[in-house]
């Protein structure tokens, strides 16, 4: 088989385009990106982005706020008007609730305040591809045939349709969600859904990744800060929860939340008012709270790790995210999507698959689920050469696939195993299946590496240095 490889990003990574009119900020941002494993282009100007975005697809693009001529929010509502299905994140040195709620009322994923921080960058690039991959269906380069009003949601399994049923009956009320399910079964995406068809669609959905924030920095990204209110406070910050007035705030994975910032978060699901952080002035807002998780939050409050009083705040409409394993009659559709869009990224034509690989492919169990699913037809569509992709190819790339069919995948997970006893068995694997890759680790689970790393202490690992995590990207 050969493997084409000019111009293709890395598995997991994905192309961004880069907008600022300041050279040194604009190649900082750009090298910290490729250094992550994305293929990046830079504008110096969105007029100049724009001619760009005309003829060439991006999974993500960072652009700056404040430039000469045409302004980040004036780029962002072109790209609204054309359709463009890239996310957006928005740098600003000048961060207010105005202009923030502007871009994200116009489509922007995120926004980051300049001087920027290393990590948070990465982690919102990384975030906005993942969810832009979920979301977004790309018919062509510039998304003018797909639709931004309603996410579309891949399956005409019953299990679907009795999802879409609910979402539809949840969607009008101004009732709290919580969302639960297996990683990368597509819980941001039935948040999408139900925001979209809620009377609160015209007004922003601001999401939230807990696991990759420290508590402190927790506490600030929800209810924003005051300048001066801690160390490196330089200036004031807006909250996601003042960002999301009057629409909707995604709390990803909120069993991340220390139990310290989860009486905060309690307070504001009942009295829909906060402070910032280092102010005694109290802010009221209209938010809905859409939370996700995939942990069992009953057990999680019975182990003492969740507060039961924000358990049953979060949830008053419970909603189940069906695991792909239980719904394998929608992998047919979900790999011609996953197909086409690759097909469009990679600027050529859908890969082939023979029968043995859509035999191996159906009769696998999928422990990631969709998103698992999508990285591998994304490998095959990279790794493709003209022609059929075979089975043996693909058998070795499948985190718990067996020799062969007839083999028992579960075979090293002994009956009466312990939950905690299964986790650690499942991290370990997925740690040497990735070289001791803890990034990349932590990606394929669904979690965030400090969680990860966190599991890696309790287990007597070493931690590793700040320098040899960079030397491994």
């Amino acid at each position: 088989m050969k493997a084409h490889v000019g111009g293709l990003t890395a598995i997991g990574s994905g192309r961004v385009l880069v907008v600022d009119d300041h050279p040194q900020a604009r190649e900082s941002m750009a090298e910290v990106l490729r250094q992550a494993g994305h293929c990046v282009d830079c504008c110096s100007s969105a007029a100049e982005a724009l001619q760009v975005v005309r003829r060439e697809t991006f999974d993500c693009i960072v652009t700056d706020l404040k430039m000469p001529g045409m302004s980040g929010i004036e780029f962002i509502v072109q790209l609204e008007q054309r359709r463009y299905g890239a996310q957006v994140v928005m740098v600003t040195a000048h961060a207010s609730v105005s202009t923030a709620v502007e871009a994200m009322r116009h489509g922007a994923f995120d926004y980051l305040e300049k001087p920027f921080d290393v990590d948070r960058l990465e982690q919102l690039v990384a975030h906005a591809i993942r969810h832009g991959r979920l979301v977004h269906v790309q018919d062509t380069p510039d998304a003018a045939t797909a639709s931004c009003e309603q996410p579309e949601m891949v399956g005409s399994s019953p299990l679907m349709q009795t999802l879409r049923a609910k979402i539809l009956q949840i969607a009008p009320t101004p009732e709290t969600v919580l969302i639960a399910g297996e990683s990368g079964t597509g819980k941001e995406l039935v948040a999408k859904a139900i925001h979209a068809a809620s009377g609160r669609r015209g007004k922003p959905m601001v999401s939230l990744n807990c696991p990759v924030l420290s508590a402190q920095l927790m506490e600030s990204e929800l209810f924003g800060h005051e300048r001066g209110a801690f160390t490196g406070a330089d200036t004031a910050r807006t909250g996601r929860f003042e960002l999301a007035d009057g629409g909707s705030i995604l709390l990803d994975e909120v069993t991340e939340i220390e139990l310290v910032l989860q009486a905060k978060l309690l307070r504001v699901l009942q009295e829909r008012s906060f402070e910032r952080v280092g102010s005694s002035q109290t802010i009221a807002v209209d938010v809905r709270v859409l939370a996700t998780t995939n942990r069992d939050l009953a057990a999680e409050v019975s182990a003492g790790r969740f507060r039961q009083d924000l358990y049953y705040r979060l949830a008053v409409v419970p909603l189940h995210v069906p695991p792909l394993r239980q719904r394998k009659e929608d992998i047919p559709e979900l790999m011609t999507l996953f197909l086409r869009r690759s097909a469009v990224r990679l600027g050529r034509e859908p890969v082939e698959l023979d029968r043995s690989t859509i035999d191996l492919l159906m009769h696998y169990d999928w422990p990631g689920n969709v998103r698992e699913l999508e990285n591998v037809i994304t490998r095959l569509s990279v790794l493709g050469a003209d022609g059929s992709v075979g089975a043996d190819e693909l058998r070795r790339w499948l985190l718990l696939g067996p020799e062969d069919e007839g083999v028992d995948a579960t075979a090293d997970f002994a009956v009466g195993l312990s939950l905690e006893a299964m986790e650690r068995k499942l991290i370990e694997a997925t740690l040497d299946h990735f070289d001791g890759h803890r990034e990349k680790t932590a990606k394929a689970l669904g979690i965030g590496v400090r969680t990860l790393s966190g599991k890696l202490r309790q287990y007597g690992y070493a931690p590793r240095e700040k320098s040899l995590a960079r030397a491994g990207r």
